[in-house]
């Protein structure tokens, strides 16, 4: 059998063809697009984009992160999609080994980034991406390492119920509403891959990392105090550390205990 390394440098190149798959994703989804037909196109000049100019990472670097046809900028968030979910499908299998948890593991970053990066620009967290992605966790529970179905079921609701009962806490106190069912559904799809200790710990990195940002932007004018941030980036980094650490980070503090 071919060494640890080989297969993370393999996952790594797969990871770099999702990823460019994903910005299709990314820019389609939120217009109702189909994420297949027609083929990639400039945005700027509506130029078919040539087999060549498509390659993950490598393009954008020979082509000068310019459109071949009319020279317009290419956006660098392209490349960095790529190079994000090629780095997070070698760590699974570098945390999980070449076993079907790792290809798990990488389905959900899939969906992590995919999401993370619509709400950014759009403040939306589709259903396309977390009611399948729920249905998925339940479903591959048999051959996660961690997985349980009982357990996934339980995460799953708790993802969604304490959201709610948060969101309608926020909007009795405030008057105002607090979060999307966008956020409630995709923490429920991520309790279905990683259970309630799962769901703990996504939500609390998330919590710290909203608050760090929030704050942050505040102090320096960026947004007002009843200004929106895409929640569902917080969770999807909550959700990768839950992943990667949630369960040496769990045993951690129940040790504490």
């Amino acid at each position: 059998m071919p060494p640890l390394g080989f297969f993370v440098v393999y996952a790594g190149l797969v990871g770099l063809i999702v990823g460019s798959y994903l910005n299709v994703v990314i820019h389609r989804l939120p217009q109702q697009q189909s994420t297949v037909l027609p083929r990639s196109r400039c945005p700027s000049c509506g130029a078919t984009i040539r087999a060549r100019d498509n390659l993950p990472v490598v393009s954008f670097v020979l082509l000068g992160g310019r459109c071949r046809d009319c020279h317009a900028p290419i956006s660098i968030r392209y490349p960095l999609i790529e190079l994000l979910t090629a780095a997070l499908f070698a760590g699974s299998v570098l945390r999980f080994g070449v076993t079907p948890s790792a290809a798990g593991g990488a389905l959900f970053c899939a969906a992590l980034v995919a999401l993370a990066a619509i709400d950014i620009d759009h403040f939306l967290l589709p259903d396309r991406i977390t009611l399948p992605g729920l249905v998925v966790g339940l479903a591959a529970q048999p051959f996660l390492a961690w997985g349980s179905l009982a357990g996934a079921v339980q995460g799953a609701l708790f993802g969604a119920g304490i959201l709610l009962v948060m969101a309608g806490l926020w909007e009795v106190l405030r008057g105002i509403e607090g979060m999307g069912l966008g956020d409630v559904k995709m923490l429920a799809m991520i309790g279905a891959f990683l259970g309630v200790h799962g769901v703990v710990v996504t939500l609390l990195c998330a919590s710290l990392a909203g608050s760090v940002v929030g704050l942050t932007l505040l102090a320096r004018g960026a947004i007002e105090l009843q200004g929106r941030l895409p929640f569902g980036l917080f969770l999807a980094l909550g959700g990768a550390v839950a992943l990667f650490a949630g369960e040496p980070l769990v045993r951690s503090y129940l040790a504490l205990l």
